[in-house]
C-alpha cells in the first residue's frame, strides 16, 4: 500500500442508495473499509454530487444530467443529497462536492490532494460506470496511483460492474476486495 493513499468513498448520497438497490452487504463492507482505513491513518474522503438548486452548471447538452435535472436528484443541500448515515464522515473529515461525474470535476480534490502530498487513491462508490470510472480515468491521466475495491463499488447494472472492475479497471489499477485491501493495510 503506498504511503501517501487516501480512501474515496463517493455519491454514497442517501438517494444513491435507494435508487442503487444496494442490498444488506453494501454499506456494512464498506463501512469496514472506512474503519479499516481510520485505524491505518489513512485519511478518508467523501465526495458527494451536488448541483446548484436553479441549476446554472448544467448544459442541456449533458445527456446524463439532465436526466438527473428531470429526476429532481442530485440537488445541493436537499433531501436525499447527504451521505448515507450508515457511513457518514466524523467530524473534521473532508466532504467534497462535485459537479460532474468525476469526483474532480468541478471540485477542489485536486488542491485537498496536492495540499496533503496524496499520490495514490483508493475508490470505492456508486455507481462504479458513473463516479468510480470517471475519477479512475482522471486520476489516471494524473499520474495519480490506484486501487479499486471491487466489492465497494456498486452500479445499477451488475454486468457493467462486473465487465470494469475485471477488464478496465485492471489495466490501471490494482483491483481487490475489501478484505483483501484491510489484510494488505494491516501488514503495513
Amino acid at each position: 500500500m503506498a504511503a501517501n493513499s487516501a480512501l474515496l468513498v463517493m455519491d454514497v448520497q442517501r438517494e444513491i442508495v435507494g435508487l442503487a438497490d444496494a442490498g444488506p452487504d453494501y454499506l456494512p463492507g464498506l463501512r469496514r473499509a472506512i474503519d479499516g482505513a481510520r485505524a491505518a491513518d489513512i485519511p478518508v474522503i467523501y465526495v458527494a454530487i451536488g448541483l446548484r438548486p436553479d441549476r446554472p452548471d448544467v448544459s442541456p447538452r449533458n445527456k446524463a444530467l439532465t436526466a438527473v435535472v428531470r429526476a429532481g436528484l442530485h440537488v445541493e443541500g436537499g433531501p436525499g443529497s447527504e451521505i448515507h448515515p450508515d457511513i457518514a464522515p466524523r467530524p473534521g473529515e473532508i466532504v467534497i462536492t462535485k459537479r460532474r461525474g468525476s469526483a474532480f470535476s468541478g471540485s477542489d480534490l485536486d488542491l485537498v490532494l496536492r495540499a496533503r502530498d496524496i499520490d495514490h487513491l483508493v475508490l470505492t462508490g456508486i455507481a462504479t460506470s458513473g463516479v468510480v470510472l470517471h475519477t479512475a480515468c482522471h486520476a489516471n491521466d494524473h499520474d495519480l496511483g490506484l486501487t479499486v475495491l471491487s466489492d465497494a463499488c456498486l452500479d445499477l447494472d451488475p454486468e457493467v460492474h462486473e465487465l470494469l472492475v475485471r477488464k478496465l479497471f485492471p489495466q490501471w489499477a490494482e483491483v481487490m476486495a475489501v478484505e483483501e485491501w484491510l489484510k494488505a493495510v494491516a501488514a503495513h
